[in-house]
């Protein structure tokens, strides 16, 4: 399951994909009006995404958010790593956040692991096909 924060980011970035190329960056509040997000935590993720690199900002009269972007070039992939970590169901399967597991002997007799290289590998065919683009 995504977390509570990537499903809130994921609306929060749909609002900005929806917007993108337009003059103005949105603030939050034009966010929130669109998508019924919870301030604090909103601005705390769309400052996370800004500092994985998703999201510029402009400060000033006219300032707020913008993709740097475009929105079909932003996987759902990325965007689950950069809020939640690894998409992997376990560790030692996980492409970008590979760890040992330590209750297992070794890998290559762990009988779990290649069914979770099954389950990774079919999550992320479908989160590195969709991007940003796909939620507009």
């Amino acid at each position: 399951m995504i977390s509570k924060k990537t499903k809130y980011a994921l609306k929060a970035l749909r609002i900005l994909a929806k917007h993108f190329g337009e003059c103005n960056p949105l603030t939050v509040p034009d966010i929130i009006a669109e998508e019924s997000l919870p301030r604090r935590f909103l601005e705390s993720i769309l400052l996370d995404l800004r500092r994985g690199g998703v999201l510029q900002s402009s400060q000033g009269k006219n300032g707020g958010y913008f993709l740097k972007e475009p929105p079909n070039q932003i996987s759902l992939a990325r965007l689950i790593r950069l809020i939640d970590g690894p998409i992997a169901p376990t560790h030692c399967v996980s492409l970008h956040f590979y760890g040992k597991c330590d209750d297992c002997v070794s890998e290559e007799s762990c009988k779990i692991r290649p069914l979770m290289m099954q389950v990774r590998d079919a999550n992320l065919g479908v989160y590195e096909s969709l991007t940003l683009a796909d939620m507009i």
